[in-house]
């Protein structure tokens, strides 16, 4: 039971105040004054205003609430090195245990900071969120297990709205010491064929001499010898970036491991840039004005990474109708320049509706051809119902990297273009809009090219299955053939028109090898520990894909079938660092756990991000490892734990304080009237009757 007084006025407070203030006045002026009687008089004031003051005696029945104790797991990526995940497991436990033994103590344990991204360990959100749902005046205490790399650190207690110690204990031991790449500069992109610079840099945390020592640098790119160098650590070195081809240039850069170095998964980086063309030269040759020539001028010349050189041949040599040469405007097809000199500084070539006369000689077109197979060129031919006639482009040289020969014979007839089976899968077609459903939407066209069974991929087809676009590999180059010239009705509009931009651009950027339209190509991506691994194949099944971890640990993966050619799987993986993947000659590199920079830079334990949160609080930081390395099984020291209560220091040598809070729930209140009724009006004129009789003696 629990007692205590209150007070309810019969007057109002302000009132109460004065009359009390007024008595004690007149008391001291009796005193002062010496009147006889001064001391009754004074008792019968005192009467009065507790009288009027209404005091009552409270009775409680109480019942006590137990403290509540937080404790909070770091399960950062920081927390996988080494051994601190069992030192982890090995602390929780013995403080469960600790804790479990303190009477009317409950506890709460929450697991935090996993999901971490690019800002680091992100653990006192959590921890924000879990302390609204717990009562202020029953929280005795946070406990935090963690390395101490916390990026999410509020500076004071009041700013989580708690009023109690914050303890942490400290994965890792003192003495820990790491070594690590910082980069410091690096390239997203560089132009094609030329180079550029990155800056790294050895970073070294820990006093030990071996993380003082120069470190021993191994460069690898793709496809060259490694190149070994020393550096200081500290100093910036430089790395040269190249790009001998298109897309992704990786170069890995591995810092060699010290013995007892905390961990070697931040030892590597990868520099990743992407080769782009600085710009893309482009020759089209259209064999005689038609609508769709403007078709391909406009999408070429919009697009501002395209040179375009132009011609159209409006007057061949056999047609001589005796205008003098003064008098001509037209411009002398310059073929000698741009098909023997200058034929290689093209990306790319497109013979819009040419027809084989002698504007170019058979050397030439030659020459083409062995651009194409010899140098790795690319050609569109964008074929009308000339490449049926005797004039066609086909009976030249370049008929060597044609995948298809004409019959002889054009169909004409509406129809609407379709994707093959091949063309669903191929980037080049794969998801056109208007081609989701069995018919797709697009507009009609009215006439191709008829062909013998072609040599190369089919990607959309025309009235009975005939093929409409034919991609294929010649050599080192690529050769690509639209056996119709109806897609400016597209372009047009006509009956809704198509996707004739996309379907255009992605055929030049495939000729011109972009890694992202290649048909078969393995992704990896990773985000903490978990890589997704993508796999494009114009296959109905890949092979599996080989991992091989930091450690020189493989696996195989199965990958699942997914929509138009696509395999895709997710994998966590155990440790953090550089993975290498293959899947048949296919190759990709990852970096896991090193996503987030910020997280993998600081790893060695270490009390300072949290000590302004912890002094604030009363609180103290301990390391719980005896010694670098040791075994969690029996390396840990863990405080013993007491319950204090309005203590201001709450931590000292191997101990650790939590707050008793004294917290209760009311369950009965029973109130004593003490002065008034009949009693305190007796007491009342008694004393009254006293001061009167005392004065009159």
């Amino acid at each position: 039971m629990n007692f205590s007084i209150e007070l309810s006025p019969l007057v109002p407070w302000p009132v109460l105040i004065a009359g009390a203030v007024a008595c004690v006045l007149v008391a001291g002026l009796l005193f002062w004054r010496g009147t006889r009687g001064a001391f009754v008089r004074t008792l019968s004031l005192v009467a009065l205003v507790a009288a009027v003051a209404n005091p009552t005696l409270r009775e409680e029945e109480r019942e006590a609430l137990p403290n509540i104790a937080l404790v909070a797991v770091d399960d950062s990526m920081s927390q996988s090195l080494g051994q601190r995940r069992a030192q982890t497991a090995a602390v929780l436990a013995d403080l469960e245990a600790k804790l479990g033994r303190i009477a009317n103590l409950e506890v709460r344990t929450i697991r935090a900071g996993a999901g971490n991204g690019k800002l680091g360990t992100q653990l006192f959100g959590e921890i924000g969120r879990t302390l609204s749902g717990i009562p202020a005046d029953r929280l005795a205490g946070l406990v935090v297990i963690s390395d101490g790399q916390i990026h999410d650190v509020p500076t004071a207690g009041s700013a989580l709205g708690i009023d109690a110690p914050v303890q942490v204990l400290l994965t890792g031991a003192e003495g820990e010491f790491d070594r690590r790449i910082a980069i410091i500069k690096a390239p997203r992109f560089g132009i094609l064929n030329g180079s550029a610079t990155a800056e790294i840099r050895v970073e070294s945390k820990g006093e030990a001499a071996a993380a003082k020592a120069p470190a021993r640098i191994v460069i690898r790119r793709e496809g060259e010898p490694d190149i070994e160098t020393t550096v200081a650590v500290g100093a910036p070195l430089e790395v040269p970036l190249n790009f001998p081809h298109a897309g992704m240039n990786v170069v890995e850069v591995e810092l060699e491991a010290v013995a007892g170095e905390l961990t070697e998964a931040n030892n590597r980086v990868v520099l990743a840039a992407e080769a782009v063309r600085e710009n893309l030269r482009v020759l089209l040759v259209s064999g005689e004005p038609h609508a769709g020539e403007r078709t391909w001028r406009n999408l070429l010349k919009s697009d501002a990474a395209v040179d375009l050189v132009h011609f159209t041949i409006l007057r061949p040599p056999h047609k001589q109708d005796g205008t003098p040469i003064n008098e001509l405007s037209l411009i002398a097809f310059p073929t000698r320049e741009l098909f023997q000199e200058k034929l290689e500084e093209f990306d790319l070539i497109i013979f819009d509706r040419y027809q084989r006369r002698a504007i170019l000689p058979a050397i030439y077109i030659d020459n083409v051809a062995r651009y194409v197979e010899e140098h790795g060129g690319a050609v569109l031919v964008a074929a009308g119902e000339e490449y049926a006639s005797e004039t066609s482009i086909y009976n030249t040289p370049l008929s060597q990297v044609l995948p298809a020969s004409p019959t002889g014979t054009v169909t004409e007839q509406p129809f609407k273009p379709v994707l093959t089976e091949a063309g669903r899968r191929h980037p080049v077609t794969r998801g056109l809009p208007g081609s989701e459903g069995a018919v797709p939407s697009w507009g009609r066209w009215f006439r191709v090219v008829d062909v013998a069974p072609p040599d190369g991929q089919v990607l959309m087809a025309g009235p009975d299955a005939k093929p409409l676009v034919v991609l294929a590999r010649k050599g080192k180059g690529r050769v690509a053939l639209m056996l119709s010239d109806h897609a400016w009705l597209w372009a047009r509009g006509f009956e809704g028109g198509g996707p004739h931009t996309a379907l255009l651009r992605r055929m030049a950027h495939w000729l011109m090898k972009e890694p992202d339209l290649e048909e078969e190509r393995l992704l990896v991506t990773s985000e903490g520990l978990k890589l997704k691994i993508e796999r494009r194949s114009m296959l109905d099944e890949v092979p599996p894909v080989e991992i091989i971890g930091p450690n020189g640990f493989k696996r195989e993966v199965v990958l699942g079938a997914g929509a138009d050619g696509t395999f895709v799987t997710s994998i966590e993986v155990d440790e953090p660092g550089f993975y290498k993947l293959a899947s048949g000659e296919l190759t990709a590199v990852a970096l896991a756990g090193t996503s987030s920079t910020r997280e993998m830079a600081e790893v060695v334990a270490s009390r300072e991000a949290i000590a302004p949160l912890v002094e604030s609080t009363g609180g103290g930081a301990f390391f719980t490892a005896r010694r670098p390395g040791a075994d969690p099984a029996n390396g840990i020291d863990v405080p013993r734990v007491t319950m204090l209560a309005g203590a201001r220091v709450m931590h000292g040598s191997g101990w650790l304080g939590l707050e008793d809070r004294k917290a209760y729930l009311t369950k009965g209140v029973v109130l004593y009237p003490v002065f008034n009724g009949i009693a305190a009006l007796a007491l009342l004129l008694g004393l009254v009757s006293l001061a009167w009789w005392r004065e009159g003696r």
